[in-house]
This record gives structure tokens, sequence and C-alpha cells, in this order.
């Protein structure tokens, strides 16, 4: 199925979860400082690996950076 991660347009396996999606950009799903939307929908984290995404779905992976 074909998804938006991000802006970009990927190839992720029927049924995929919101944590495959985490592992196809390169993210731990136990990594902190990291916010997922699907479909403009916050998830929770806990629901990180129990949500199965959509094909056509629309997510965003943001990590939180210090700096200054």
């Amino acid at each position: 199925m074909r998804v938006v991660i991000n802006g970009a347009e990927r190839e992720l396996p029927d049924g995929a979860r919101v944590t495959d999606a985490l592992g196809a950009v390169g993210v731990r799903p136990d990594e902190r400082g990291v916010a997922i939307a699907l479909d403009a929908e916050v998830l929770p984290r806990a629901s990180w690996e129990e949500t199965t995404i959509p094909d056509g779905a629309r997510l965003e992976i943001v990590r939180a950076t210090a700096g200054g």
C-alpha cells in the first residue's frame, strides 16, 4: 500500500502499523521526543503498536530537538 510520510510517498506492506512507518524512516518506537499524526490526528504513544495505517494515509512524524 502507499502512504505519505512527512510529505514523501512510501510503500508499506498491507496491514502495516504505525510502528512499521516509524521503522521505514529510521525512528525507534521507544525514542523520546517523537510525536505522530495520522491523517491530521495526533496519536497517543500507547496506540502506535496497535494502530493500523489505511492505504493512502498521511503521516507526520516529528522529533523534538534541543538547541538554540
